[in-house]
């Protein structure tokens, strides 16, 4: 049976992965088939709802060069020192703490954080506006590979041709899992909680991570609103029975919950929106290529979010993939050379960063006195060795 169109690629999963990658790759001149089984344009969610993401200085390029920085309808907050600190919920931080100042390496942030409606809105306009995007949404798609092209079937529509297929579809990736691609998966029996609060102090732009025997507790800075001049996103851990119990109790007490492991430095605080929790834990794949085939994003790996990493791993894998296949342009961009291009410049990286947030959470997440003083004293250490605090900002800006 002939296809109706032929593309350079299909990529399965329109999230913030698969949508960057999407436009990366169009505006590289290659013609790319989106599909996701979820209409997009609910995803927007027109009310502020506290869900942010912590974007690397080193990945704004790609949000520059794809033209989805300039979309942003909301401002993104730039990230300028981070505050690392120890202790316990209701008692004051151990004085023993490490501070990163952006400007020890230069004029840039570290990062930015940004809405994740704010993104959805960007992705969705340019998915939309670029000619060089085919987009099925919502959709199903199956897949079958050969040695010689990917054919798509749209469940109740077309049927197409492509190059190479990409897996953006998370976690729990069915284009993965029938590819034959097994991975391994690590609990921590850990559920992240996550809001948004308005304050009365300014944060200048600080980041605060204080470290908890159930788990780190981070305040993430975020732009204000008229009517909340001061804001900022709270994501917390703990055992899972302890956070979905934090996230049923009543407002009042939940505010409390905060306020024991934020302390006083943003003055008085009110929750602004919803609540969410999550269940956490770490996986890898064995490998991220098949036949025709590569992995991207949470499809490839998952970590701990103690460091903020998750999605900025995702789109560095946007970075490279898009560079070897756009710089391949005019050839066949399933060949397995190219592919094992894409997994050696990813798959060594991510699974030392899933080392290094797997350690720290099981370094950090206990409350052993021996382990919580050897940790401050090396934080306090670490704090007073410039050239070592620098090699660490320079990895949280993705240099």
């Amino acid at each position: 049976m002939q296809t109706a169109s032929f593309y350079d690629v299909v990529i399965i999963g329109a999230g913030p992965v698969g949508g960057s990658l999407a436009c990366a790759l169009a505006g590289g001149g290659l013609k790319v088939a989106l599909v996701d089984k979820a209409a997009l344009p609910p995803m927007e969610h027109p009310d502020f709802d506290g869900r942010a993401y912590a974007i690397a200085g080193g990945c704004r390029r790609l949000l520059d060069e794809t033209g989805l920085w300039d979309k942003l309808p909301f401002t993104p907050c730039p990230i300028l020192d981070i505050q690392v600190t120890d202790g316990k919920p209701g008692r004051p931080a151990s004085p023993l703490s490490l501070h990163f100042d952006h400007k020890a390496v230069g004029d840039d942030p570290f990062g930015w954080i940004i809405e994740a409606r704010a993104l959805r809105i960007a992705l969705n306009q340019q998915l939309h506006n670029n000619p060089n995007i085919t987009l099925y949404a919502p959709a199903v798609a199956k897949l079958k590979r050969t040695a010689d092209a990917v054919t798509v079937q749209i469940a109740g529509g077309p049927r197409f041709g492509a190059q190479l297929a990409i897996a953006a579809d998370g976690r729990n990736s069915q284009i993965r899992a029938e590819a034959g691609i097994t991975v391994t998966r690590l609990p921590y029996n850990q559920s992240g909680v996550v809001c948004a609060i308005a304050h009365e102090k300014p944060h200048h732009g600080v980041a605060l991570e204080h470290f908890l025997p159930g788990g780190p507790f981070a305040q993430l800075p975020m732009t204000g609103t008229a009517a909340h001049p001061n804001v900022s996103a709270i994501v917390f851990t703990d055992k899972t029975t302890i956070a979905n119990r934090l996230h049923e109790l009543p407002a009042d007490r939940f505010h409390h919950e905060v306020a024991k492991r934020l302390g006083t430095h943003l003055g008085h605080f009110e929750l602004v929106g919803r609540r969410w929790t999550y269940p956490l834990s770490a996986m890898y794949a064995a490998r991220y290529t098949a036949t025709r085939l590569a992995l991207v994003g949470d499809a490839a790996h998952g970590i701990h979010p103690i460091a903020g990493q998750g999605l900025n791993l995702g789109l560095r894998d946007v970075m490279a993939l898009a560079d070897i296949l756009i710089e391949a342009a005019g050839t066949d961009l399933g060949d397995p050379a190219l592919l094992a291009r894409y997994q050696a410049a990813r798959r060594p990286a991510n699974m030392a960063m899933l080392a290094a947030t797997d350690t720290l959470d099981r370094l950090f997440s206990t409350d052993n006195p021996a382990i919580r003083l050897a940790r401050d004293i090396g934080l306090a250490a670490v704090d007073r060795m410039p050239g070592l605090k620098a090699r660490f900002m320079r990895a949280a800006v993705g240099n």
